[in-house]
């Protein structure tokens, strides 16, 4: 299937369109057309420096938090542009939720990081809260580890089960897309094994978009991939984009085939 075909299949979350990062002057990213597919897990790989993060970001605006960030081009989300004038960041980054590269719990107990967004939101009733507590750790596979340690300090748990906590609290005030920026790059094989299990288990409900730079990852968890790298002017630069299999079985691209066989990155 082209590019071409799979932005009209239909199927996708987020559609980006002719994506450029800037940070200042300096531009970071360019033309980047692809679509995010629906209750499918999307992985962004390529060698540091190629772009993947900065695209990632760009889907919930977490750039907009850099000084001198500047995008031009569509990220359309429900038919809607994201950067456009009317649109409320705060409101992109609840339906876009964000899993960062290292847990980063905040300093309260497991209960109270994932009621946070919740009562952000404005819900206060102790049993709606208690409602979705449980539900999103049991989503996020941690329910049966922690439910009768709930007032318990989530700087206490170990480093797989932070993770899964900030999958928890990510979960709770209900997105449709979550975002993973390397997920698993700080934690043991046995949390990262959870952890894609985990991943496989949500995008049934929510697409994903993973950014990772170990490509047995990439191959294990994800449907589709995009492989980007820089170009002569160290720009990034998406190199190519498809079904999972397909880009790393047969890629079409020589400079994806030399990445995915180790020549460089």
């Amino acid at each position: 299937m082209t590019q071409r075909e799979l932005l009209n299949d239909g199927k996708h979350a987020i559609e980006i369109r002719n994506l450029n990062v800037y940070y200042g002057e300096k531009l970071a990213v360019k033309h980047i057309t692809i679509p995010i597919a629906r209750h499918k897990i999307t992985a962004f790989i390529g060698p540091s420096g190629c772009g993947k993060s900065t695209v990632l970001r760009s889907l919930n605006r977490m750039n907009d938090l850099i000084p001198g960030a500047r995008v031009e081009g569509e990220v359309v989300y429900r038919g809607q542009n994201l950067y456009g004038p009317d649109i409320d960041a705060v409101e992109v980054r609840r339906r876009i939720g964000m899993v960062f590269q290292k847990p980063n719990p905040f300093p309260k107990s497991i209960y109270d990081n994932v009621a946070y967004g919740p009562r952000v939101l404005g819900i206060r009733d102790r049993r709606a809260l208690d409602q979705i507590v449980e539900q999103s750790l049991r989503q996020a596979a941690l329910w049966d580890e922690v439910k009768d340690d709930l007032r318990k300090s989530g700087l206490a748990l170990s480093g797989g089960q932070q993770q899964r906590l900030c999958i928890a609290r990510t979960l709770a005030v209900e997105p449709d897309v979550i975002l993973m920026d390397e997920p698993c790059s700080a934690l043991d094989p046995i949390a990262t094994q959870r952890i894609e299990d985990l991943m496989k288990e949500l995008s049934v409900d929510y697409s994903i978009v993973i950014v990772t730079h170990n490509m047995q990852q990439a191959m294990r968890v994800s449907d589709y991939t995009a492989f980007y790298t820089t170009d002569e002017s160290r720009i990034g630069d998406l190199v190519e984009f498809n079904r999972t299999e397909k880009l790393f079985s047969a890629p079409s691209d020589p400079r994806t085939a030399d990445y995915i066989a180790g020549r460089f990155g």
